[in-house]
């Protein structure tokens, strides 16, 4: 009987004397250089205590002598609102049990989550996953020398469950960037983390895959969209590396690094039935790692190129049902508005064969080789065209369909900080506020974190005003928040189940 992995994968729970080239990644604005260590093309041999050269099969040493260093152990401190009885009444029957249950709503609850990062420079940038960090109001790092320093969240990236966070340090490790695309399947792995809060933990294994596309983002953003219209993000880029080195809760965000102890890999999920590992693991492709940290850094957000093509994975079965003359590729099945591709003539019933003269088989290899491209990056694409193979010079563009570089809007800082996701109305919600002479508003799908769950607020509160001005979409409250960075805010809202109780409440942005 076939298991499918895909039902059983879980993220969110995972709470040299070589030759090294000096990286000069990007400017951070305040003309200093960020520099990532990233090793060359052919490395050096160093010994071991063993008295064998550095990357000798079966010899952890060296690579856990390096790479443990680099690697920290990070506490986040959230609070988080529990549901209130009322938030599971559906909405038509909510009007006959009143303010009744309000008393139910509990108080926010603190606790704390703990995983792994990774220091990716010497002057305290360090890498870890996306759901390691969200919705934390404190970070603390403990470093492998045990010393413990707070740090604060840089950007994140939730479609690679990326993140960036810093500490005010100097002269740290950093860990060097080894090249995840020349890894090869059978090749020795080793993982650093805090399994269990377990500090400075190594395991070894094989690479026992590459390219894996899980839907395990894609899933957690279908149910952001399922509850917020207005969700708004990159597309979702898995190209996971599998392994079957031991991987547990903690050692997300931790490294995965080759036998010479280079960067291949940041843990993030495993597949398992019981929560614990079960024989698979995966990681994010240091390739990926690098481009959307940098990215985080110089930009404050991730700058991902889109060919605007809607793909489909190709078998000798599909390619009959299809009528195309090959086998392996991606099939352009259909084009987004304002298509990069469609505007340099890739044509629907392509398949996709090449990208800059690299052999593509997979959505998830196609992905990852576009994903590292910033929109306004020029990429070959070749495509298979009734047995023909042609190239077609691509512009990528942005996800908006524009070729600019996209920074984030202070009103997209602002709504991050509220670490929640809207809603509008819908026609009968605003119908039931009417009779409350309430003129609309904007409701909270789902909290994660941040400054309206420290403030008590709950899922289901609807915003009506925000310093005293009425607010009737998602839109008209991003625009009021636009210039509220550093300023203190007053909210005002209701609850659906009883709107005649108005709430008032206000923070500093």
């Amino acid at each position: 009987m076939k298991t499918n992995w895909k039902a059983i994968v879980l993220v969110g729970l995972l709470s040299s004397a070589t030759t090294i080239a000096g990286f000069k990644l990007l400017d951070n604005g305040n003309g200093q250089n960020v520099i990532f260590k990233e090793a060359p093309a052919e490395t050096l041999a160093k010994f071991t205590s063993t008295g064998m050269p550095a990357g000798t099969p079966g010899d952890f040493t060296y690579a856990a002598e390096t790479a443990t260093p680099t690697v920290v152990h990070i506490k986040s401190t959230v609070t988080r609102q529990a549901r209130d009885v009322n938030s599971q009444i559906p909405e038509m029957f909510r009007e006959f049990f009143g303010d009744r249950g309000m008393g139910q709503r509990q108080a926010p609850q603190r606790g704390e989550a703990s995983g792994s990062g990774v220091i990716i420079t010497s002057d305290g940038y360090i890498v870890t996953n996306n759901h390691v960090v969200e919705g934390s109001e404190e970070l603390e790092v403990t470093l492998n020398n045990q010393r413990k320093v707070s740090a604060k969240v840089i950007g994140i990236d939730p479609s690679t469950d990326i993140a960036v966070i810093k500490i005010e340090e100097n002269n740290l490790p950093a860990i060097v960037f080894g090249n995840s695309d020349a890894a090869k399947v059978g090749e020795w792995v080793v993982a650093v983390g805090n399994p269990f809060n377990l500090e400075s933990t190594v395991t070894a294994g094989i690479v026992s895959a590459k390219g894996r596309g899980l839907g395990i983002i894609g899933q957690e953003y279908a149910r952001r969209g399922q509850n917020n219209s207005n969700f708004e993000g990159d597309s979702p880029l898995e190209a996971f590396i599998q392994t079957d080195a031991v991987v547990n809760p903690g050692n997300s965000g931790g490294a995965l690094v080759n036998l010479k102890g280079e960067l291949i890999g940041i843990n993030t999920a495993i597949a398992s039935p019981t929560g614990s590992f079960a024989g698979y693991a995966f990681a994010v492709p240091s390739a990926i790692v690098k481009k959307v940290s940098g990215d985080i850094i110089k930009y404050g957000n991730v700058q991902r190129g889109y060919l605007g093509i809607v793909l489909e994975d190709l078998d000798s079965r599909k390619a009959d049902e299809l009528g195309v003359k090959v086998s392996e590729g991606v099939y352009v099945r259909d084009f987004s508005d304002g298509s990069a591709g469609a505007a340099a003539g890739i044509k629907q019933g392509d398949v996709v064969v090449k990208v800059d003269g690299r052999t593509i088989n997979t959505i998830p290899q196609l992905q990852q080789t576009i994903g590292l491209h910033r929109p306004g990056d020029k990429v070959n694409i070749t495509v298979n065209r009734d047995g023909k193979e042609k190239d077609y010079n691509v512009t990528l563009r942005n996800r908006t369909g524009g070729s600019d570089i996209v920074k984030p809007s202070e009103s997209s800082v602002a709504m991050n900080a509220l670490g929640a996701q809207f809603d509008n109305l819908t026609t009968q919600e605003k119908q039931r506020l009417s009779r409350y002479k309430i003129e609309g508003g904007v409701k909270i799908m789902d909290i994660q974190g941040g400054k309206l769950s420290r403030a008590g607020v709950s899922e289901g509160f609807i915003i009506t005003k925000v310093n005293g001005k009425q607010v009737r979409s998602v839109n008209e409250l991003k625009s009021t928040l636009s210039d509220k960075t550093g300023a203190m805010v007053q909210f005002e809202g209701v609850y659906s189940d009883a709107p005649a109780d108005v709430y008032t409440f206000g923070f500093r942005m």
